[in-house]
């Protein structure tokens, strides 16, 4: 039997070790990152109490939103606040957008937003790629070169990831190994494909393991290596569209 495991370990090809990343902007300060933090998990609460309701117990991607919300330390009055404006009326004009296009020197840049007015955010999203050296590209233009996955970041501490492998190959798993959490602190990192994001939340609470942080990531197919100077110019453009009010999250293939 658990060599019958092993192989449909190997068989998965999942990827133990160091985890894929592609490098992330850091350039706005620690007060802005934070504020925009907020502002993007207020955003992801109105849209998971519009689709399944403001109560965490019965509402599993609100539950994840709240954990979220607590690895970023967002104040518990504020979480509260955000669930309750989410059940007015002044959230119902939210409509969740990707924009896709290329930076300079080709890379390949989806900006993912949540907004009530789709025409200022893509004439900024525009603006942003053109005085960036880059193009604004249509639907599908640019998305193919990823694959939408679920990221599940978890401590190591008292974790055996050989065993924990095993035990969730059966819920979806594709990867598992070794990452980095936001402040550059080591994590166990899980990756499923995005239509069993559900079924491999559910396994870890049964487990009674609590991740750092869940979600919804581009992962890029491949990536793209470039000099210090034109890698700077890749992330002066994704630092400018990360600190975008309609902006949640940018995702790139540089590496």
């Amino acid at each position: 039997m658990h060599r019958a495991l092993k192989m449909q370990a190997q068989n998965c090809r999942i990827n133990m070790g160091r985890i894929f990343e592609v490098r992330k902007a850091t350039m706005f300060a620690r007060w802005d990152r934070m504020a925009k933090q907020f502002s993007r998990i207020g955003k992801d609460i109105a849209i998971a109490v519009k689709a399944g309701g403001p109560d965490p117990a019965i509402n599993p991607a609100l539950r994840r939103i709240i954990q979220n919300a607590k690895s970023v330390n967002m104040p518990k009055d504020r979480v509260e606040a955000a669930i309750k404006r989410a059940m007015g009326k002044e959230m119902d004009n939210l409509e969740e957008i990707l924009y896709e296009g290329y930076g300079p020197h080709g890379v390949a840049i989806l900006a993912e937003t949540a907004t009530d007015n789709h025409v200022r955010t893509v004439a900024n999203i525009k603006s942003y790629f053109n005085k960036g050296g880059g193009a604004l590209g249509n639907s599908g233009s640019v998305s193919f070169q990823f694959k939408k996955m679920g990221t599940f970041k978890l401590k190591p501490a008292g974790l055996n990831p050989e065993e924990l492998e095993l035990e969730l190959i059966d819920f979806g798993l594709e990867e598992l190994g070794e990452g980095s959490g936001d402040n550059g602190e080591e994590v166990l990192v899980i990756r499923c494909n995005f239509a069993d994001f559900g079924n491999m939340q559910k396994a870890l609470e049964e487990k009674g393991l609590t991740p750092i942080s869940s979600e919804l990531e581009w992962i890029p197919l491949n990536t793209v290596q470039l000099p210090e100077d034109q890698a700077q110019e890749v992330l002066k453009l994704v630092d400018r569209l990360e600190q975008d009010e309609d902006v949640q999250k940018v995702f790139h293939n540089l590496q």
